[in-house]
Protein backbone atom coordinates (compact mmCIF):
# COMPACT_ATOMS: atom_id res chain seq x y z
CA UNK A 1 0.00 0.00 0.00
CA UNK A 2 1.40 3.48 -0.90
CA UNK A 3 2.99 5.56 1.84
CA UNK A 4 0.44 7.18 4.09
CA UNK A 5 -2.60 5.44 2.63
CA UNK A 6 -3.05 3.05 5.55
CA UNK A 7 -2.80 5.84 8.11
CA UNK A 8 -5.14 7.99 6.02
CA UNK A 9 -7.77 5.25 5.92
CA UNK A 10 -7.49 4.54 9.64
CA UNK A 11 -7.81 8.22 10.51
CA UNK A 12 -10.76 8.71 8.18
CA UNK A 13 -12.67 5.62 9.30
CA UNK A 14 -12.06 6.21 13.02
CA UNK A 15 -13.05 9.86 12.78
CA UNK A 16 -16.26 9.20 10.83
CA UNK A 17 -17.09 6.30 13.15
CA UNK A 18 -16.68 8.50 16.23
CA UNK A 19 -18.81 11.26 14.68
CA UNK A 20 -21.61 8.82 13.85
CA UNK A 21 -21.38 7.28 17.30
CA UNK A 22 -21.47 10.74 18.86
CA UNK A 23 -24.67 11.65 17.01
CA UNK A 24 -26.33 8.49 18.32
CA UNK A 25 -25.18 9.11 21.90
CA UNK A 26 -26.20 12.79 21.83
CA UNK A 27 -29.69 11.70 20.76
CA UNK A 28 -29.76 9.08 23.52
CA UNK A 29 -28.61 11.60 26.14
CA UNK A 30 -31.07 14.35 25.16
CA UNK A 31 -34.22 12.80 23.69
CA UNK A 32 -35.74 11.45 26.90
CA UNK A 33 -35.14 14.59 29.02
CA UNK A 34 -36.57 16.71 26.19
CA UNK A 35 -39.66 14.51 25.90
CA UNK A 36 -40.22 14.57 29.66
CA UNK A 37 -40.00 18.37 29.58
CA UNK A 38 -42.46 18.62 26.67
CA UNK A 39 -39.67 19.62 24.31
CA UNK A 40 -38.64 18.37 20.87
CA UNK A 41 -36.59 15.14 21.28
CA UNK A 42 -34.98 15.77 17.87
CA UNK A 43 -33.56 19.22 18.62
CA UNK A 44 -30.03 18.25 19.66
CA UNK A 45 -29.87 15.40 17.16
CA UNK A 46 -30.72 17.74 14.29
CA UNK A 47 -28.20 20.37 15.37
CA UNK A 48 -25.40 17.85 15.91
CA UNK A 49 -26.09 16.26 12.51
CA UNK A 50 -25.91 19.68 10.82
CA UNK A 51 -22.65 20.50 12.61
CA UNK A 52 -21.26 17.10 11.60
CA UNK A 53 -22.23 17.62 7.97
CA UNK A 54 -20.55 21.02 7.88
CA UNK A 55 -17.43 19.63 9.52
CA UNK A 56 -17.25 16.69 7.12
CA UNK A 57 -17.48 19.06 4.16
CA UNK A 58 -14.51 21.00 5.57
CA UNK A 59 -12.67 17.73 6.20
CA UNK A 60 -13.16 16.68 2.58
CA UNK A 61 -12.03 20.07 1.22
CA UNK A 62 -8.94 20.38 3.42
CA UNK A 63 -7.90 16.79 2.73
CA UNK A 64 -7.61 17.77 -0.96
CA UNK A 65 -5.91 21.14 -0.54
CA UNK A 66 -2.14 20.99 -0.18
CA UNK A 67 -1.47 21.79 3.47
CA UNK A 68 1.66 23.80 2.51
CA UNK A 69 -0.67 26.59 1.36
CA UNK A 70 -1.96 27.02 4.91
CA UNK A 71 1.41 28.41 6.00
CA UNK A 72 0.65 31.69 4.23
CA UNK A 73 -2.67 32.03 6.05
CA UNK A 74 -1.29 31.49 9.56
CA UNK A 75 -0.71 35.19 10.46
CA UNK A 76 -4.24 36.14 9.35
CA UNK A 77 -5.80 33.18 11.17
CA UNK A 78 -3.84 33.96 14.33
CA UNK A 79 -4.80 37.64 14.40
CA UNK A 80 -8.43 36.81 13.57
CA UNK A 81 -8.67 34.18 16.33
CA UNK A 82 -7.07 36.54 18.85
CA UNK A 83 -9.47 39.33 17.92
CA UNK A 84 -12.49 37.04 18.28
CA UNK A 85 -11.29 35.74 21.65
CA UNK A 86 -10.95 39.33 22.85
CA UNK A 87 -14.27 40.46 21.35
CA UNK A 88 -16.24 37.64 22.96
CA UNK A 89 -15.34 39.06 26.38
CA UNK A 90 -16.94 42.38 25.45
CA UNK A 91 -19.93 41.76 23.22
CA UNK A 92 -21.00 38.17 23.91
CA UNK A 93 -23.91 37.58 26.30
CA UNK A 94 -23.11 35.75 29.55
CA UNK A 95 -24.25 32.11 29.51
CA UNK A 96 -24.04 30.23 32.82
CA UNK A 97 -21.72 32.95 34.11
CA UNK A 98 -19.27 32.69 31.17
CA UNK A 99 -18.68 34.73 28.03
CA UNK A 100 -17.45 32.11 25.57
CA UNK A 101 -19.95 32.13 22.72
CA UNK A 102 -21.19 34.49 20.03
CA UNK A 103 -24.90 33.73 19.68
CA UNK A 104 -26.51 34.31 16.28
CA UNK A 105 -30.09 33.06 16.32
CA UNK A 106 -30.04 29.33 17.08
CA UNK A 107 -26.30 29.08 16.36
CA UNK A 108 -23.52 29.68 18.89
CA UNK A 109 -19.86 30.05 17.93
CA UNK A 110 -16.99 29.53 20.38
CA UNK A 111 -13.88 31.48 19.22
CA UNK A 112 -11.52 29.57 21.54
CA UNK A 113 -12.08 26.45 19.40
CA UNK A 114 -10.80 28.30 16.34
CA UNK A 115 -7.88 29.56 18.44
CA UNK A 116 -6.70 25.96 18.95
CA UNK A 117 -6.20 25.35 15.24
CA UNK A 118 -4.91 28.85 14.47
CA UNK A 119 -2.29 28.68 17.23
CA UNK A 120 -1.28 25.17 16.19
CA UNK A 121 -0.68 26.31 12.60
CA UNK A 122 1.28 29.39 13.68
CA UNK A 123 3.53 27.60 16.18
CA UNK A 124 4.29 24.84 13.65
CA UNK A 125 5.06 27.35 10.89
CA UNK A 126 7.37 29.37 13.11
CA UNK A 127 9.30 26.41 14.51
CA UNK A 128 9.75 24.88 11.05
CA UNK A 129 11.54 27.98 9.74
CA UNK A 130 13.74 28.93 12.68
CA UNK A 131 16.31 27.20 14.88
CA UNK A 132 14.95 25.12 17.75
CA UNK A 133 14.74 27.22 20.97
CA UNK A 134 17.53 26.33 23.38
CA UNK A 135 16.88 28.79 26.19
CA UNK A 136 13.82 30.06 28.04
CA UNK A 137 14.31 33.49 26.46
CA UNK A 138 14.27 32.05 22.95
CA UNK A 139 11.17 30.01 23.74
CA UNK A 140 9.33 32.94 25.27
CA UNK A 141 9.92 35.33 22.36
CA UNK A 142 7.52 35.14 20.69
CA UNK A 143 5.98 31.66 21.11
CA UNK A 144 5.62 31.82 24.89
CA UNK A 145 4.24 35.36 24.80
CA UNK A 146 1.69 34.61 22.07
CA UNK A 147 0.55 31.39 23.76
CA UNK A 148 0.36 33.19 27.09
CA UNK A 149 -1.77 35.96 25.57
CA UNK A 150 -4.24 33.42 24.16
CA UNK A 151 -4.35 31.50 27.44
CA UNK A 152 -4.95 34.71 29.38
CA UNK A 153 -7.91 35.71 27.19
CA UNK A 154 -9.45 32.24 27.36
CA UNK A 155 -9.06 31.99 31.14
CA UNK A 156 -10.89 35.32 31.45
CA UNK A 157 -13.94 33.88 29.64
CA UNK A 158 -13.49 31.71 31.88
CA UNK A 159 -12.49 28.41 30.20
CA UNK A 160 -9.67 26.57 31.92
CA UNK A 161 -10.32 23.38 29.93
CA UNK A 162 -9.55 24.95 26.56
CA UNK A 163 -6.47 26.57 28.06
CA UNK A 164 -5.20 23.15 29.13
CA UNK A 165 -5.87 21.80 25.63
CA UNK A 166 -3.85 24.65 24.09
CA UNK A 167 -0.92 24.01 26.41
CA UNK A 168 -0.94 20.28 25.67
CA UNK A 169 -1.02 20.89 21.93
CA UNK A 170 1.90 23.32 22.04
CA UNK A 171 3.81 20.91 24.27
CA UNK A 172 3.37 18.12 21.71
CA UNK A 173 4.71 20.36 18.95
CA UNK A 174 7.73 21.38 21.08
CA UNK A 175 8.59 17.74 21.81
CA UNK A 176 8.51 16.79 18.13
CA UNK A 177 10.58 19.89 17.30
CA UNK A 178 13.43 18.60 19.47
CA UNK A 179 13.33 21.23 22.22
CA UNK A 180 15.84 20.18 24.94
CA UNK A 181 14.39 18.17 27.81
CA UNK A 182 15.63 20.60 30.46
CA UNK A 183 13.81 23.45 28.70
CA UNK A 184 10.63 21.37 28.43
CA UNK A 185 10.81 20.59 32.15
CA UNK A 186 11.44 24.23 33.06
CA UNK A 187 8.65 25.58 30.86
CA UNK A 188 6.32 22.82 32.07
CA UNK A 189 7.04 23.73 35.68
CA UNK A 190 6.31 27.40 35.05
CA UNK A 191 3.08 26.49 33.23
CA UNK A 192 1.94 24.22 36.07
CA UNK A 193 2.66 26.98 38.59
CA UNK A 194 0.61 29.49 36.59
CA UNK A 195 -2.18 26.93 36.18
CA UNK A 196 -2.18 26.26 39.89
CA UNK A 197 -2.44 29.99 40.56
CA UNK A 198 -5.39 30.26 38.16
CA UNK A 199 -7.14 27.42 39.99
CA UNK A 200 -6.46 28.87 43.43
CA UNK A 201 -7.53 32.39 42.45
CA UNK A 202 -11.10 31.37 41.58
CA UNK A 203 -13.08 29.81 44.48
CA UNK A 204 -15.22 27.61 42.19
CA UNK A 205 -12.10 26.17 40.51
CA UNK A 206 -10.53 25.57 43.91
CA UNK A 207 -13.68 23.84 45.14
CA UNK A 208 -13.84 21.67 42.01
CA UNK A 209 -10.20 20.66 42.40
CA UNK A 210 -10.60 19.64 46.04
CA UNK A 211 -13.86 17.84 45.27
CA UNK A 212 -11.91 15.67 42.83
CA UNK A 213 -9.58 14.67 45.65
CA UNK A 214 -12.53 13.62 47.82
CA UNK A 215 -15.88 13.77 46.00
CA UNK A 216 -17.59 11.72 48.70
CA UNK A 217 -17.03 14.52 51.21
CA UNK A 218 -19.72 16.65 49.54
CA UNK A 219 -21.74 14.36 47.22
CA UNK A 220 -24.67 16.81 47.03
CA UNK A 221 -22.50 19.89 46.47
CA UNK A 222 -19.15 20.27 44.75
CA UNK A 223 -18.77 16.51 44.35
CA UNK A 224 -22.25 15.97 42.88
CA UNK A 225 -21.32 15.73 39.22
CA UNK A 226 -18.44 13.31 39.62
CA UNK A 227 -20.44 11.23 42.11
CA UNK A 228 -23.32 10.87 39.65
CA UNK A 229 -20.90 10.03 36.85
CA UNK A 230 -19.39 7.21 38.91
CA UNK A 231 -22.87 5.87 39.71
CA UNK A 232 -23.71 5.83 36.02
CA UNK A 233 -20.48 4.06 35.10
CA UNK A 234 -20.95 1.48 37.84
CA UNK A 235 -24.57 0.85 36.81
CA UNK A 236 -23.51 -0.17 33.32
CA UNK A 237 -21.52 -3.22 34.34
CA UNK A 238 -19.97 -5.20 31.48
CA UNK A 239 -22.61 -4.78 28.77
CA UNK A 240 -24.64 -1.76 29.94
CA UNK A 241 -28.34 -1.21 30.42
CA UNK A 242 -28.93 -0.89 26.69
CA UNK A 243 -28.82 2.05 24.30
CA UNK A 244 -31.40 4.62 25.39
CA UNK A 245 -32.21 2.84 28.65
CA UNK A 246 -29.95 4.86 30.95
CA UNK A 247 -31.50 6.88 33.75
CA UNK A 248 -28.65 9.22 34.77
CA UNK A 249 -29.47 11.62 31.91
CA UNK A 250 -32.92 12.25 33.41
CA UNK A 251 -31.99 15.21 35.63
CA UNK A 252 -29.43 13.23 37.64
CA UNK A 253 -26.24 14.03 35.73
CA UNK A 254 -25.56 17.67 34.70
CA UNK A 255 -24.13 18.24 31.20
CA UNK A 256 -24.90 14.64 30.24
CA UNK A 257 -24.70 15.37 26.50
CA UNK A 258 -21.51 17.47 26.61
CA UNK A 259 -18.68 17.06 29.11
CA UNK A 260 -20.14 13.98 30.83
CA UNK A 261 -21.33 11.97 27.85
CA UNK A 262 -18.79 9.25 28.69
CA UNK A 263 -20.82 8.41 31.80
CA UNK A 264 -23.90 7.89 29.63
CA UNK A 265 -21.88 5.64 27.31
CA UNK A 266 -20.66 3.60 30.28
CA UNK A 267 -24.16 3.30 31.74
CA UNK A 268 -25.84 2.26 28.49
CA UNK A 269 -23.07 0.31 26.73
CA UNK A 270 -21.03 -0.87 29.71
CA UNK A 271 -17.34 -1.60 29.99
CA UNK A 272 -17.32 -3.17 26.53
CA UNK A 273 -18.59 0.04 24.95
CA UNK A 274 -16.07 2.14 26.87
CA UNK A 275 -13.22 -0.18 25.83
CA UNK A 276 -14.14 0.08 22.16
CA UNK A 277 -14.32 3.87 22.46
CA UNK A 278 -10.89 4.07 24.05
CA UNK A 279 -9.55 1.69 21.38
CA UNK A 280 -10.80 4.07 18.69
CA UNK A 281 -8.80 6.97 20.16
CA UNK A 282 -5.75 4.70 20.52
CA UNK A 283 -6.01 3.87 16.81
CA UNK A 284 -6.31 7.58 16.01
CA UNK A 285 -3.18 8.32 18.05
CA UNK A 286 -1.28 5.44 16.38
CA UNK A 287 -2.14 6.62 12.87
CA UNK A 288 -1.66 10.33 13.63
CA UNK A 289 1.77 9.97 15.20
CA UNK A 290 2.85 7.58 12.42
CA UNK A 291 1.98 10.33 9.96
CA UNK A 292 4.09 12.78 11.98
CA UNK A 293 7.06 10.39 12.21
CA UNK A 294 7.00 9.57 8.49
CA UNK A 295 6.57 13.18 7.33
CA UNK A 296 9.75 14.66 5.76
CA UNK A 297 8.47 18.22 5.77
CA UNK A 298 9.30 20.11 9.01
CA UNK A 299 6.04 22.06 8.92
CA UNK A 300 3.93 18.99 8.21
CA UNK A 301 5.67 16.88 10.86
CA UNK A 302 4.95 19.42 13.57
CA UNK A 303 1.42 20.05 12.36
CA UNK A 304 0.55 16.34 12.34
CA UNK A 305 1.91 15.95 15.86
CA UNK A 306 0.06 19.03 17.07
CA UNK A 307 -3.31 17.96 15.66
CA UNK A 308 -2.94 14.41 16.99
CA UNK A 309 -1.97 15.72 20.43
CA UNK A 310 -4.91 18.13 20.39
CA UNK A 311 -7.46 15.40 19.65
CA UNK A 312 -6.06 12.63 21.82
CA UNK A 313 -4.99 14.94 24.65
CA UNK A 314 -8.55 16.23 25.00
CA UNK A 315 -9.86 12.66 24.93
CA UNK A 316 -7.49 11.57 27.70
CA UNK A 317 -8.38 14.54 29.93
CA UNK A 318 -12.13 14.06 29.44
CA UNK A 319 -12.00 10.31 30.09
CA UNK A 320 -9.79 10.78 33.15
CA UNK A 321 -12.10 13.44 34.57
CA UNK A 322 -15.27 11.37 34.14
CA UNK A 323 -13.56 8.33 35.68
CA UNK A 324 -12.61 10.49 38.67
CA UNK A 325 -8.84 10.30 38.28
CA UNK A 326 -8.47 13.96 37.25
CA UNK A 327 -10.32 17.20 38.08
CA UNK A 328 -13.27 18.23 35.92
CA UNK A 329 -12.15 20.87 33.43
CA UNK A 330 -15.07 21.15 31.02
CA UNK A 331 -13.18 19.62 28.09
CA UNK A 332 -15.61 17.77 25.77
CA UNK A 333 -14.95 14.31 24.36
CA UNK A 334 -13.72 14.91 20.78
CA UNK A 335 -16.20 14.04 18.00
CA UNK A 336 -18.65 12.54 20.53
CA UNK A 337 -19.80 15.32 22.88
CA UNK A 338 -22.43 17.78 21.71
CA UNK A 339 -21.01 21.05 20.43
CA UNK A 340 -20.82 22.66 17.02
CA UNK A 341 -17.63 24.74 17.22
CA UNK A 342 -15.54 21.92 18.65
CA UNK A 343 -16.83 19.34 16.17
CA UNK A 344 -16.37 21.53 13.09
CA UNK A 345 -12.86 22.70 14.02
CA UNK A 346 -11.66 19.20 14.92
CA UNK A 347 -13.03 17.75 11.68
CA UNK A 348 -11.27 20.51 9.74
CA UNK A 349 -8.04 19.66 11.59
CA UNK A 350 -8.43 15.98 10.68
CA UNK A 351 -8.81 17.02 7.04
CA UNK A 352 -5.40 18.71 7.26
CA UNK A 353 -3.97 15.60 8.92
CA UNK A 354 -5.30 13.41 6.09
CA UNK A 355 -3.59 15.66 3.56
CA UNK A 356 -0.28 15.45 5.45
CA UNK A 357 -0.55 11.65 5.37
CA UNK A 358 -0.33 11.75 1.57
CA UNK A 359 1.69 14.90 0.85
CA UNK A 360 4.02 14.79 3.84
CA UNK A 361 7.03 13.97 1.68
CA UNK A 362 6.68 17.16 -0.33
CA UNK A 363 9.01 19.75 1.21
CA UNK A 364 8.90 23.44 0.41
CA UNK A 365 12.42 24.47 -0.57
CA UNK A 366 14.16 27.19 -2.52
CA UNK A 367 15.09 25.67 -5.86
CA UNK A 368 17.02 27.65 -8.47
CA UNK A 369 15.03 28.37 -11.61
CA UNK A 370 17.76 27.86 -14.25
CA UNK A 371 15.61 28.98 -17.13
CA UNK A 372 15.35 32.51 -15.68
CA UNK A 373 18.56 32.63 -13.71
CA UNK A 374 16.95 33.38 -10.36
CA UNK A 375 15.60 31.54 -7.34
CA UNK A 376 12.03 31.06 -6.34
CA UNK A 377 10.10 28.93 -3.85
CA UNK A 378 9.05 25.64 -5.40
CA UNK A 379 7.91 22.39 -3.81
CA UNK A 380 10.57 19.71 -3.90
CA UNK A 381 9.79 16.07 -3.19
CA UNK A 382 12.03 14.56 -0.55
CA UNK A 383 13.68 11.28 -1.42
CA UNK A 384 12.62 8.16 0.42
CA UNK A 385 15.26 6.59 2.56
Amino acid sequence: MPHGRLEQRVLGLVTLGLVAFGIVMVFSATSTPAALGNGDPMTFLTKQAIYALGGIVLLALLSRIDYHRLRRLTPMLLVGAFGLCAAVLVVAPPINGARRWFVVGPVSVQPSELAKLALCLWVCARLSRRPVPKTMSELMKPIGLVCGAFCGLIILQPDLGTTIALVLMVGGVLIVSGVPTRLLVLSGTVTLALGGAAIWYQPYRRARFFSFLNAAQDPQGTGYQITQAKIGLASGGWTGLGLGHGVMKNSYLPEAHTDMILAIIGEELGLIGLTLLVAAFVMFAWAGFRVALACRDPFGKRLAAGITTLVCGQAVINIAAVLGVAPLTGIPLPFVSYGGSSLIVLLAAVGILLNIAVNGRVVEARVRDRSRGNSRARPARARSR
